[in-house]
């Protein structure tokens, strides 16, 4: 593969070493034991029985056993699949592959040295050429599912992105004429709560979406990386960077300006995001799953539209790009047959049953969801990607760092200054504590 130089290889390195010691003398590697081809495999899925891509994921496998004659288990554990695969890692009780998001995967799998490299799979010849030559090589350039030995870990079958959601019915000015800059977007809010509208939906209970404010906005001051780039500087004094308040300071004033829904700080999810399906609110800041996820509280003749995050005076305007995918954790006794279902499902068929489902395919040459025609198009026209969080995955620093004191400025607790003094002091505890 020609994937440019982790950035998040050294912090794999930093935290997981011991981790890969001791997988490196526990496991030399996933084989049958015997040097034959596996016949089976198990698969513990995110997706749970009866949702669009279960039924997609359990046809492709009824084909993959009628064609290679490879028996699947596949287990419809959810979204806690990943949790539950990871006290399996040290035994041989789990499953062979696993799926799931990147800022799941890396923290729970690779981090700790448990995950394969998946070379097999990624050069096997099928439909469309190999994986090298399907999955777009640009996203690669943001999005590292690279190992410290040149090996990818990560299948890639889907991509996830974010948007401001709106209903085009009830907003054609929004599809016309989408606010470009900040001081446009906070130009719209004021709009909205002037004809009686609730300007923004949001639970609060969610610190993973309640990030996506800061966020989205330092990205567009600073560019792609630079949240990284802050979060893995051991001193934390990159915190105090100008652009770090300043960003701060427009969720504040989010926060301050009341145009939130009344009672986000108290609301239990999705109570918000289906209210605002319902016409209660007029934006949804929100991944590429909520029109599936909205879709039956959804008023009559609502009609998902999205568009960009608006621009700061940075100036920065990449789009965000995640994978959902596989991962075949290291102690797998049939990886073969592993890898053999995860380059198999790339297949343009199954890539556009996915899109029928509402997900963003892989695969360039498959037509997306006419509901994520705005996100498709940010995709296509951006110049760089950023992935959530920026990619920050460093094991325990999301949910009790950075989501932990975002949500007090998200919530009203803190203002941006005393945002950016936590920061910095926790981060530095933080990698102090990682030794």
């Amino acid at each position: 593969m020609h994937i440019r130089p982790g950035r998040r290889a050294a912090a794999l390195a930093a935290i997981g070493a011991a981790s890969l010691v001791l997988a490196a003398c526990s496991d030399s590697g996933a084989d049958s034991g015997s040097g034959e081809e596996s016949t089976e495999f198990t698969y513990w899925s995110m997706w749970k029985e009866g949702e669009p891509m279960q039924v997609v994921m359990a046809q492709a496998i009824e084909d993959f056993e009628a064609e290679t004659g490879i028996t699947v288990d596949a287990q419809w554990q959810g979204r806690d699949n990943v949790q539950r695969t990871v006290p399996t890692l040290s035994t041989r009780t789990g499953p062979d592959l696993v799926d799931g998001s990147y800022v799941k995967l890396f923290p729970a799998i690779v981090a700790s040295g448990q995950a394969l490299g998946l070379d097999e799979a990624w050069t096997a010849e099928s439909e469309g050429g190999t994986l090298e030559e399907v999955v777009p090589a640009r996203y690669l350039e943001t999005i590292d599912i690279e190992l410290e030995d040149g090996q990818p870990w990560m299948v890639p079958y889907t991509i996830t992105s974010d948007a401001v959601w709106f209903d085009a019915a009830s907003h054609p000015d929004l599809v016309e004429s989408p606010p470009q800059t900040w001081d446009d977007f906070i130009g719209l809010l004021d709009s909205l709560e002037a004809d009686g509208q609730t300007p923004i939906a949001l639970d609060g209970d969610i610190p993973g979406y309640n990030a996506y404010w800061f966020t989205t906005l330092l990205l567009r001051n600073s560019g792609p990386g630079s949240l990284h780039a802050i979060a893995a500087d051991e001193t934390g004094e990159s915190w105090k960077d100008p652009a770090v308040l300043d960003a701060a300071e427009k969720v504040q004033q989010l926060v301050d300006g009341g145009y939130f829904v009344d009672g986000y700080d108290a609301s239990k999810f999705p109570t918000h995001q289906q209210e605002w399906a319902a016409g209660d609110a007029a934006l949804l800041f929100m991944g590429t799953w909520a029109p599936m996820e909205t879709q039956t509280y959804a008023s009559e003749g609502f009609d998902f539209a999205s568009m960009p995050f608006p621009l700061t005076s940075g100036d920065h305007n990449s789009a965000r790009a995640d994978f959902n995918g596989f991962v075949v954790p290291r102690n797998a006794d049939n990886a073969d047959a592993a890898q053999k279902f995860a380059a198999f499902y790339l297949q343009e068929k199954y890539q556009a049953l996915a899109a029928e489902g509402g997900q963003l395919p892989v695969r360039e040459d498959v037509e997306p969801p006419a509901e994520q025609a705005g996100v498709w198009a940010h995709l296509q026209e951006a110049d760089s990607f950023h992935q959530q969080n920026d990619g920050v995955a460093f094991p325990g620093y999301n949910d009790k760092v950075f989501w932990a004191i975002n949500d007090e400025l998200v919530l009203g607790k803190i203002d941006a200054q005393e945002f950016v003094d936590k920061m910095a002091a926790a981060t530095a505890e933080y990698w102090a504590e990682q030794g």
